[in-house]
């Protein structure tokens, strides 16, 4: 590992396990200094496996355990700054334009598919919010976004997609398809009955935005290409 990173190691983490585990993932991913100060600062450590899933009921044990530290909670998508009042589908569009953040927080081996991934049941059309393929589990990754807090309806959701997306899309050399709810607040409670009978592998992590910016005030600030435009004159 570079003397720089050993650096921002021992400057800003000063427990072990957490360090080896700092160390472990820049070499996995060849994290640059960057991307590893970022990781620290949003406490990926914490975060890293802490969503609340069905796995172990549902998966085989290798390949549930790798799942379960694969999933955070909470996700962080420090990157984007919507409105007070955005939707579901404004969320959903903002990260699939930031989708190299977006990846980045999610972690490695994460390939994107497709956004409103378009099924068809029965002459009905559905469309799955983002559509992902993991490439060390070997498996399609159904993510579905919601704002508020988490429902159990979303579950239920979420498994018939998943039984759609392991019928149509799945072949033999792909595991089970694994599906993750991301809302703004889950109640835990609510959210282990919700997961109880499900059929298929689910976890439920929250997620936090920056500061959202309120629509009267969202005009008046300058945009990118004002900033850039503003350097260039000066």
């Amino acid at each position: 590992m570079p003397w720089a990173h050993q650096v921002i190691l021992l400057d800003k983490v000063k427990d072990k396990p957490e360090r080896e585990f700092y160390i472990q993932k820049a070499l996995e991913n060849g994290w640059s200094r960057d991307v590893l100060s970022l990781q620290i600062k949003s406490n990926l450590y914490q975060r890293q496996g802490g969503s609340l899933t069905n796995f172990e009921q549902k998966l085989p044990t290798p390949q549930s355990d790798l799942a379960r530290q694969l999933l955070k909670d909470p996700y962080i998508f420090d990157f984007l700054t919507l409105t007070e009042d955005y939707q579901e589908k404004d969320l959903e569009s903002a990260l699939t334009q930031h989708i190299t953040k977006f990846l980045l927080e999610l972690g490695a081996g994460f390939a994107f598919v497709g956004r409103q991934y378009h099924l068809e049941v029965g002459g009905q059309d559905f469309y799955l919010d983002l559509l992902f393929y993991h490439l060390k589990l070997r498996c399609y990754v159904v993510i579905e976004l919601k704002k508020g807090k988490f429902l159990p309806e979303y579950a239920g959701k979420l498994n018939f997609y998943l039984s759609v997306v392991d019928d149509v899309l799945r072949t033999e050399q792909d595991q089970p398809s694994i599906g993750l709810l991301i809302c703004q607040d889950k109640n835990k409670v609510v959210a282990e009955y919700a997961l109880k009978n499900i059929n298929k592998p689910i976890g439920v992590s929250e997620y936090q935005l920056t500061e959202a910016i309120p629509e009267n005030l969202k005009g008046s600030l300058p945009s990118i290409e004002d900033l850039e435009r503003e350097l260039e004159e000066s």
